[in-house]
């Protein structure tokens, strides 16, 4: 059955399009390994893992087969009241391989929700001791999903959510940080944070941020050191700490958890994407035991918070399958791997004139150009190289799934020096 794209055109609002001139959307007939088969056959690579969750590929057989199982059993239950294997298993998996001291695991149904719940957490915590904190700090440049709380801690100044400001809860921004993953530490980089919590820490329930990489705003690849001693500024100054590994969790920087560079446990986790290894939206937030009994303890004496597919056996089941897949698989040599290629073959962008800087970590490439791209052109410049590659802004990156081989990520960084060369002659 062929997709209806005029139907599609004029009614389907597509994530970050307008309704007016919505850009073109490409038909998918299905997906296999890292290829995404269109609709009239062309097979593209996928260096997005799509919006970077399919961590092990599309049509895994260890994923597809919990889903059948689990689908013979239930497929939900309401988790008020209820509990099952598939839940149980996740969070005890969870708790083990996290970060120390993480050890009540709320689940919730998307990443930008799993930011939600972190938020409340924080603000009940300090209600609950007496001395309400209204107040959240973090770094420009951040991002943390598209919901209400979530906007308001994610960049106010060129950020996806300008346009929100004056209805947004007002937080504290400071520089992000400057000093690169690779390089010399520059602990000037903290004197903007430590000042701000020495100054408003009675005010401040937490600091929430992207452990070494911010990613949807703007791909940056920050120094381990910065994170280590913004958790003890946030210890020395009683305020908590909110790590959301969403985009970074499972892998990606070629650690389990990006706050394994920086050997710190936060005292929120925030995880999401590739919790079922992009097979359906799940997400969950950990906390540690002081926190959640301290939470408990005040006037409601229950975390208030209840999603209505909390726990969703189906999430669960194929959770469980992509954690034990991924722990069982070399996942470390695949990234490892991945990113010497991706720093080897994307060198060539530099010397591009509209190329900015390029930048490697684990499994993510990223190549900043000097201007924005026009979304509709490049990407169709892409496809019709045989990829799947969707920029945003000034960047062009990639985040595949670590079962790529090496043949098909160089198609990748060949393509994407092929297109930019392009842009940059007719530039």
């Amino acid at each position: 059955m062929s997709i209806d794209l005029d139907f599609d055109r004029q009614h389907i609002w597509h994530p970050y399009t307008s309704s007016v001139d919505p850009l073109p959307c490409y038909p998918v007939k299905s997906a296999q390994g890292v290829e995404i088969e269109l609709s009239d056959g062309r097979k593209l690579i996928d260096g997005m893992s799509s919006w970077w969750a399919c961590i092990h590929g599309y049509q895994v057989a260890e994923l597809d087969n919990a889903a059948k199982s689990q689908l013979a059993c239930m497929s939900h239950v309401m988790f008020g009241g209820l509990t099952h294997q598939p839940a149980v298993e996740l969070c005890r998996k969870l708790v083990d391989i996290t970060p120390a001291g993480l050890e009540q695991v709320f689940i919730s149904d998307s990443g930008s929700v799993s930011v939600e719940v972190a938020m409340k957490m924080a603000l009940q915590y300090w209600h609950a001791k007496g001395t309400p904190k209204a107040k959240f700090a973090t770094v420009r440049k951040g991002y943390h999903g598209d919901t209400f709380g979530a906007m308001s801690v994610c960049d106010p100044q060129g950020g996806m959510h300008q346009l929100y400001q004056g209805f947004l809860p007002e937080h504290h921004f400071v520089s992000a940080p400057q000093t690169r993953f690779d390089q010399a530490w520059n602990p000037d980089d903290l004197t903007e944070m430590a000042e701000l919590l020495g100054n408003r820490h009675h005010e401040i329930a937490a600091v929430i941020i992207e452990p070494i990489v911010q990613g949807a705003g703007g791909m940056r690849i920050y120094h381990p050191e910065y994170l280590k001693e913004l958790a003890a500024l946030c210890k020395q100054f009683d305020v908590l700490l909110i790590a959301d590994e969403i985009a970074t969790g499972f892998g990606r920087t070629g650690k389990l958890f990006a706050c394994e560079h920086a050997g710190i446990s936060p005292d929120i986790l925030c995880l999401g994407k590739g919790l079922t290894g992009g097979y359906m939206s799940l997400a969950a937030t950990l906390a540690s035991k002081q926190v959640a009994d301290t939470v408990c303890s005040g006037e409601a004496r229950v975390f208030m918070h209840g999603p209505t597919f909390m726990g969703n056996p189906l999430a669960c089941a194929v959770a469980n399958a992509s954690i034990d897949l991924l722990l069982s698989s070399n996942w470390q040599l695949r990234v490892a791997a991945i990113e010497a290629q991706l720093s080897q073959e994307l060198t060539a962008c530099r010397e591009l004139a509209n190329v900015a800087d390029v930048r490697v970590l684990g499994a993510i490439g990223v190549v900043e150009l000097n201007a924005p791209v026009d979304m509709a052109s490049i990407q169709a410049m892409f496809v019709d190289q045989g990829l799947w590659v969707r920029p945003f802004g000034k960047l062009v990156y990639v985040m595949p799934p670590y079962v790529i081989e090496p043949d098909q990520l160089s198609r990748l960084t060949k393509g994407i020096f092929k297109v930019l060369s392009q842009l940059s002659m007719g530039s």
